[in-house]
C-alpha cells in the first residue's frame, strides 16, 4: 500500500478525551475515530491489525478442531429467559421490543444460541466432543465505558463452546482452550499472566482469566513468587499477623462522640485499624446478614455472592440497620445482636480484644473476643491486598493493575439443565450436555498491545499484529534516483509477500518519520541521498532504536532472514 493512496489520519496533539497511553497512541496514529461513548469506527490500520489478530486466533482454534460459526447478535428475549439471564445481567444488556411487541436483546455474550443450537441437533454421545466458535459483535450497555477500546459497548470477541458428554471430557476441552490461548498470546507478542477467577454471571465452577499487567487496566490480581495468581475477586490468602492485646476481660463500652467511620475511631483511639471490627448489614433475600471485618480489610461482593450461595443480595438501609441493631450507622456491632445471621471474615478468627460498635449511639467495645462474646460463621470475605501472606508459600503476595485479554470456563451442566439440551449415553441413558465457554476481546489484544509497547514517540507493535510488517520511506522524493530506488524496493518486498507501507507522500523526511514512529510498525526501510551515493540503505527497528546500513540488493534478504523471521 502507497500511503499517498491511504488514509491515516494521525494527530500531533494528544487528544484531550484520551485517557491511558493506548487511548492517545490509537486516535494519534489514526487507528480509530470515536462515534459515541463506548463506540468507535476502526479505520484502515486498526482494520489490518484486527484482521491479523482474528487469523491467528482461527488458526489456533482451527489447530484444536474449533469449528467457525457465525451467530445473529439480535436474539429473543426468550432465550435468555430459559437460562435466567435476561433479568441477571439487568441494564446492562440493550433490551427493546420489535415491530410486533416482541422482546428482543443484543447479545452479551452466546451461551444461549450455542446451546439452542446443541439442543435441536445432538442427540448421541457419538456426535460428541465438539468445539463450536465465532469472531462476533458483542453489545454491552456499560454504565461507564472508559479507557479507549478497553471498556466498550460495542467490541469484537471470540468466544468459543465445548460441548462433552461427562467432566472428564470437559477436562480435556478446556485444556485445548488454556493452551491455545497461551500461543494465541504468545503469537501476539503479549507479556500475559494466568490467574484463577471468578466466574460470575457466566455460572460454572472452575475459571482463569489471562492478563496483562498495565496501569491502564481495571482489573486487579494478587501474585505470587511461587507462582500462585488470583484474580481480587477470587483471591485468597493470609490476613498479616497482629498482635492482640493479651488478657481475658470482659467487653467494656466506652463513649465515642460523633465517630461514625473506621478512620474517625483509629484518630480517637489511637489503635491500628487492625485491631477494629467493622460492622456491615446486607439484606439477602429479605433476610438481614450482618457481616464482620477487619477495620483496615474490604468486603468483597463476589466473595460474599459465593459464601452466601446467591447474588442476591444489596446493602441494608440506615432504617434497616436500626431496627435491626437499634443504633444508627457507625454503632454497631455483634455483641448482644438477635434476629440475624453473622459471618465473620477468616481473619478475625482466633483474634480477641478488638474494638466493636456497641449497639448504642456514640457507644463502642472495646475487649471483645469472637467466639466467647458472639457466634458466627466464618467464610472468605474480603480483598486481598499487598503484603498479605501466599496460602502456598507463606510469603507476601503482591497486587497488579491489569487488563483482562481472555477468560475461560468450565460451565459444567448450567446451561444444558435450564434449556434442556441431553443426548443418549453409551447406555441409551438421555444426560445433559457438559459445557465449556471461552472468550477473547480482539480490542482488549491490540490496547494491551500498544499498553506494552511504546515511548514518547508513538507505538512499536509486534510484528504479528501490525497492521504492516515495514514502512518503506523515500526520504528525498525530489530526488529521482531516490524515488527509483525506492520504487524497485517497494517492488521487491511485494513479490516476497512483505506486508509494507510505501511512504512516497510529498512531505518532509522529519513529518514521514515522525508519522513512522508513530503508528505502530516494527520496521522503517528508508531510502535517503547520502547513503544512496553509498548503494545503501538504512533499516530502523523501531522498538530497540538499532540502525543497520545495509546493500540495496541485500534490503529484502535481511529482512526475510534476520528481522521477520
Amino acid at each position: 500500500m502507497r500511503w499517498s493512496q491511504a488514509f491515516i489520519p494521525t494527530l500531533r496533539e494528544v487528544p484531550a478525551e484520551a485517557e491511558v497511553p493506548s487511548h492517545q497512541l490509537l486516535l494519534r496514529a489514526g487507528y480509530v475515530r470515536q462515534v459515541a461513548a463506548g463506540v468507535y469506527a476502526y479505520l484502515y490500520l486498526a482494520q489490518k491489525s484486527f484482521l491479523k489478530i482474528a487469523q491467528i486466533i482461527r488458526e489456533e482454534m482451527n489447530r484444536i478442531g474449533g469449528q467457525e460459526f457465525y451467530l445473529p447478535a439480535l436474539n429473543p428475549a426468550e432465550l435468555w429467559r430459559e437460562s435466567g439471564r435476561y433479568d441477571l445481567f439487568g441494564e446492562t444488556m440493550f433490551k427493546f421490543k420489535d415491530r410486533t411487541q416482541h422482546d428482543m436483546c443484543l447479545g452479551v455474550t452466546h451461551e444461549e444460541e450455542m446451546t439452542n443450537i446443541a439442543r435441536g441437533e445432538l442427540r448421541s454421545y457419538k456426535q460428541l466432543p465438539q468445539i463450536w466458535y465465532q469472531i462476533q459483535e458483542k453489545f454491552r450497555d456499560e454504565p461507564r465505558p472508559k479507557a479507549g477500546l478497553l471498556r466498550l459497548r460495542q467490541f469484537i470477541m471470540k468466544d468459543s463452546y465445548s460441548f462433552d458428554l461427562d467432566d472428564a471430557g470437559l477436562d480435556v476441552s478446556y485444556r485445548k482452550h488454556y493452551d491455545a490461548y497461551c500461543r494465541i498470546f504468545e503469537r501476539c507478542g503479549l507479556k500475559y499472566v494466568v490467574v484463577e477467577a471468578y466466574s460470575g454471571a457466566m455460572g460454572g465452577s472452575v475459571s482463569h482469566e489471562f492478563m496483562v499487567p498495565t496501569k491502564a487496566g481495571e482489573d486487579s490480581i494478587a501474585v505470587c513468587e511461587c507462582g500462585y495468581a488470583a484474580n481480587l475477586e477470587k483471591a485468597e490468602a493470609r490476613a498479616t499477623p497482629i498482635e492482640d492485646l493479651p488478657g481475658a476481660a470482659s467487653p467494656e463500652p466506652f463513649a465515642t462522640p460523633g465517630i461514625k467511620t473506621i478512620d474517625a475511631l483509629v484518630k480517637f483511639t489511637g489503635e491500628s485499624p487492625a485491631r477494629l471490627m467493622k460492622t456491615l448489614v446486607y439484606v439477602v433475600e429479605s433476610q438481614p446478614v450482618v457481616l464482620l471485618l477487619r477495620g483496615d480489610h474490604t468486603l468483597s461482593e463476589t466473595k460474599l455472592a459465593t459464601a452466601l450461595g446467591t447474588a442476591v443480595f444489596r446493602p441494608a438501609t440506615p432504617e434497616e440497620a436500626l431496627a435491626l441493631h437499634g443504633a444508627n450507622v457507625g454503632s454497631l456491632g455483634p455483641v448482644g445482636l438477635r434476629g440475624a445471621r453473622i459471618l465473620a471474615d477468616r481473619a478475625l478468627e482466633g483474634r480477641q480484644n478488638l474494638i466493636t460498635g456497641a449497639n448504642r449511639d456514640d457507644m463502642h467495645l472495646r475487649n471483645v473476643t469472637p467466639g466467647r462474646d458472639f457466634t458466627a460463621a466464618y467464610r472468605d470475605l474480603r480483598v486481598v491486598s499487598t503484603g498479605d501472606l501466599c496460602l502456598r508459600c507463606g510469603k507476601p503476595l503482591q497486587v497488579k493493575v491489569c487488563v483482562e485479554l481472555g477468560h475461560v470456563f468450565k460451565l459444567g451442566r448450567r446451561y444444558s439443565e435450564a434449556m434442556h439440551a441431553r443426548v443418549l449415553d453409551a447406555s441409551g441413558k438421555e444426560v445433559p450436555l457438559v459445557m465449556g465457554s471461552y472468550g477473547i476481546g480482539l480490542e482488549r489484544i491490540l490496547s494491551a498491545a500498544a499498553e506494552q509497547n511504546h515511548d514518547e514517540d508513538g507505538m512499536f507493535l509486534p510484528r504479528s499484529i501490525a497492521p504492516f510488517e515495514v514502512i518503506l520511506t523515500a526520504a528525498n522524493m525530489d530526488d529521482q534516483a531516490v524515488l527509483a530506488a525506492a520504487e524497485k524496493l517497494y517492488t521487491e518486498m511485494c513479490a516476497k509477500s512483505i506486508d509494507v507501507l510505501f511512504d512516497d507522500r510529498l512531505e518532509r523526511p522529519g513529518v514521514k518519520f515522525k508519522d513512522a514512529d508513530l503508528i505502530g510498525v516494527p520496521f522503517r526501510v528508508t531510502v535517503g541521498t547520502r547513503k544512496l551515493e553509498r548503494g545503501q540503505a538504512e533499516i530502523f527497528e523501531r522498538s530497540t532504536k538499532q540502525i543497520a546500513d545495509v546493500k540495496l540488493d541485500a534490503v529484502v534478504p535481511s529482512l526475510r532472514e534476520r528481522h521477520l523471521r
